[in-house]
């Protein structure tokens, strides 16, 4: 059975990067087995209803600015599958969740980023998701949970987002120190996702060191991605750490496993 995935996306700059981070991204793509379809929840995709997409062939979104203009040239077409799109669609039925059908948008950064380092040939169907950072860790859990059924079908599920992902407290002259709050809360998260130990995940804004920092209001679009991805191995119950790193101070660069 294939593993679900959290991999943080960084800036969009690693879409032309060449470093550590990077590198790994692009071996876990070659050592993973090949999925029949990827579905990704994206942090740049946010809606208050679950959409779905039913895209035959995905445009390529900037949804950034000011940064390199290489970036602005990198397509990633991939093709939709309309015939998994009504399965995850009968699956969020049978679940209860509420969904709406999205038909044209194309893949934004959050997810061409993640996805073009693992996959480079955009030839795996991709069924793009939104994420509703006003639901509650336990609601956004259990929409994952309700997708759990397709690794059995080795279709891979992702939530892309970040961790740690304050944009005013980011360092862009990065001198490779970690700032110790962005630490302490990473390695309260990690210590509790290899419990798999909901009770305080769901209450992390409470109970993690520096959550307000780590995950501040304004962006927390970023760190539920990881609820989605994580629900949708709670028939395993198994949360492996693949990679952390930092950048500018204190931007996660987390790649988790689980099932």
């Amino acid at each position: 059975m294939i593993p679900s995935l959290f991999i943080a996306h960084g800036a969009p700059l690693i879409a032309i990067e060449n470093n550590e981070y990077t590198q790994f991204i692009t071996q876990l793509g070659q050592s993973m087995p090949r999925p029949k379809a990827i579905v990704v929840f994206s942090a740049h995709w946010e809606s208050t209803d679950q959409k779905v997409s039913e895209v035959d062939t995905y445009s390529t979104i900037y949804d950034f600015g000011g940064f390199d203009p290489s970036l602005y040239t990198i397509q990633y077409p991939a093709k939709g599958k309309l015939e998994i799109a009504k399965e995850i669609e009968d699956l969020f039925t049978q679940n209860g969740v509420p969904f709406q059908i999205e038909t044209t948008r194309g893949l934004d950064h959050g997810a061409w980023v993640v996805l073009r380092l693992l996959y480079p040939n955009a030839d795996i169907p991709v069924i793009a998701m939104s994420v509703n950072p006003n639901l509650t860790p336990e609601e956004q859990y259990k929409i994952g949970k309700s997708l759990a059924v397709l690794r059995e079908k080795d279709i891979l599920v992702i939530g892309s987002g970040g961790t740690v992902h304050n944009l005013r407290a980011v360092k862009w002259a990065d001198n490779g120190e970690v700032d110790s709050w962005a630490l302490e809360f990473d390695e309260w998260l990690s210590l509790h996702l290899k419990k798999w130990d909901l009770d305080s995940l769901f209450n992390y804004e409470k109970l993690a060191p520096n959550a307000q920092y780590a995950v501040p209001p304004y962006g927390n679009e970023h760190f539920v991605p990881l609820f989605y991805a994580m629900g949708a191995a709670d028939d395993a119950k198994k949360a492996t750490l693949l990679h952390r790193s930092f950048r500018y101070g204190n931007l996660s660069h987390s790649v988790w496993q689980f099932g």
